[in-house]
């Protein structure tokens, strides 16, 4: 099976890199685009890449790394009532929303901002650069050590 990358965006305000380091590891848990939904659902797995993308922020930058440590599996706040998450129309039987665990990898030392990232050519095709909005998107092998080369200072 081929290592999959990804970038996953979070407002800091919410959950930040930060939160993750002191975690260790979580649930990326509240995605409620079908689009978003569909990546985790149906492609991310163990094992795969996450870049962690500060969205909200200033300025937005991918701050460091983490990796897929559970393949999805239904979204638990769905059937919750309590939760801001909550999906009526979700049932167990017919889940409509998906989670994965992530483990935090690598803080970098030098976040590559989104200014930075228009300006080099190996992400000329980066979904993030042409569709910003979606919160969970793949990223290429290409992408990916471009990313790591600028974070880790290169």
């Amino acid at each position: 099976m081929t290592k999959r990358y990804w970038l996953f965006k979070s407002d800091p305000d919410e959950f930040s890199f930060e939160d993750l380091r002191r975690a260790g590891r979580t649930t990326w848990d509240g995605i409620r685009n079908y689009e978003a939904r569909n990546f985790l659902r149906d492609h991310a797995k163990a094992g795969d890449g996450v870049l962690f993308y500060h969205s909200s922020s200033r300025p937005k930058a991918i701050v460091g790394t983490a990796r897929v440590t559970k393949d999805a599996y239904p979204d638990p706040a769905q059937l919750d009532p309590r939760s801001p998450y909550h999906d009526p129309a979700a049932t167990r039987e017919a889940p409509r929303w998906y989670v994965v665990d992530i483990e935090l990898d690598e803080a970098f030392p030098h976040p590559v901002t989104l200014d930075e990232m228009k300006t080099l050519s190996a992400l000329k095709g980066m979904v993030l650069l042409k569709r910003g909005r979606l919160s969970v998107q793949p990223v290429t092998a290409r992408e990916w050590n471009a990313i790591l080369k600028r974070g880790r200072g290169g």
